[in-house]
């Protein structure tokens, strides 16, 4: 399934969004817009359906409603997000998911549902509060979507947003696991655990991945001949990655993970991500670390991987050189628009001066990522 609409009330940056979404998005805006704070909007859906999550959960691990209530809400107390999912890109919904929530006015302060809803197809099959809501208020703590007592008609949707996978590789992390102390986040979004995650993969499906991960390292890393898995029985059965280097030596030299660059662990990463599943992914500045050139190709790179698994992919990014390839199309493309009522969100394509751009042949870089330069960056020169 992919997400073909995002609705979007009084949620961090944004006061409203309502945008359809296709199978690869490029979110493109100024610094601090809300890039990050959209693709949140996922994760707290996948963190509401995931074991051992739950909309309380989530909301805790954001520090509180008050810290996700935009704050152009005003006196509106309501949080609200609606997915629309479908089983093809130009099909009718299959099912959809709205939920909004508050913070209870007095006594504990917990969050409360306002609603909970659920339609397949054109039929609503979940309208909360019901009347058990309603003789037992405690219940609206939390959604049907994370009760497998409560969401059996529906359950293809919690399945569907539990696996929704996050990646933004620090290189830091993945060499160094045990030296960053506490109990990691929650979807581990930052690679704390990648090679543990890659050691639990089985065998065969771990080699097949590392094999075509190598041979695209082959054209983006010239030295790099060879990409293993290996386990460290001296360390106790510690997991790592390991690359032969080609010199003037006949065998080439062996490296692991610790002595990768950060964009060589980047790539692994955003390579492993794309082959990993079928699930909806979101990237995070995927341009991070890599060469010029290897970013240019990053667009076509990926949209041949999700091809081949049909899977969806929402990439944020600030990067001209990925946004340069010409097979990006605007309506791929939503620009985020910073303003004093929150961050409005539109399709590049339906602002008519960045279409007239690509329709003479533009690229989305050229054509609207001015768009999202600070309208007083130049001042920046003056600073001392």
């Amino acid at each position: 399934m992919i997400v073909t609409r995002l609705k979007l009330l009084n949620w961090r940056n944004f006061q409203k969004v309502d945008v359809t979404l296709g199978e690869r998005v490029f979110l493109i805006g100024p610094n601090a817009s809300g890039k990050s704070n959209l693709l949140d909007a996922f994760r707290f859906l996948r963190d509401i359906a995931k074991s051992g999550g739950g909309l309380q959960k989530a909301i805790g691990d954001r520090e509180g409603v008050t810290k996700i209530r935009c704050l152009a809400a005003r006196r509106h107390p309501n949080i609200e997000i609606e997915v629309h999912l479908a089983d093809e890109m130009d099909g009718p919904p299959t099912w959809r998911y709205s939920i909004g929530f508050k913070q209870q006015p007095r006594g504990d302060r917990k969050p409360l549902l306002t609603f909970e809803r659920v339609w397949q197809g054109e039929k609503m099959i979940l309208d909360r509060p019901d009347e058990e809501d309603k003789k037992d208020p405690l219940r609206l703590t939390e959604t049907h979507l994370e009760q497998i007592s409560a969401n059996a008609e529906f359950r293809e949707i919690a399945q569907f947003l539990e696996t929704i996978l996050y990646l933004h590789l620090v290189p830091q992390l993945v060499r160094h696991p045990r030296e960053f102390s506490g109990p990691g986040i929650p979807g581990d979004p930052f690679g704390r655990n990648f090679l543990e995650r890659i050691a639990k993969t089985p065998e065969n499906t771990r080699r097949s991945r590392l094999r075509r991960i190598e041979k695209a390292l082959h054209d983006a890393v010239p030295q790099l001949k060879e990409l293993t898995h290996v386990i460290d029985t001296q360390e106790g059965g510690v997991p790592h990655l390991e690359a032969v280097y080609e010199h003037w030596r006949p065998h080439g030299a062996k490296q692991r993970e610790r002595d990768f660059s950060d964009g060589t662990l980047r790539l692994i990463g955003l390579l492993w991500s794309l082959l990993e599943s079928d699930s909806l992914l979101l990237l995070e500045e995927p341009e991070l670390s890599l060469h010029t050139y290897i970013v240019t190709r990053l667009p076509a790179l990926i949209y041949r991987l999700q091809r081949k698994r049909k899977r969806q992919v929402i990439i944020s990014t600030h990067s001209f050189e990925l946004l340069s390839d010409k097979g990006i199309g605007g309506e791929e493309t939503l620009l985020l628009t910073p303003g004093l009522e929150g961050t409005g969100l539109e399709s590049a394509a339906s602002k008519a001066e960045i279409r007239a751009l690509l329709d003479s042949g533009l690229s989305v870089a050229e054509a609207a990522l001015a768009h999202t330069a600070p309208p007083e960056i130049r001042q920046l020169e003056l600073f001392e």
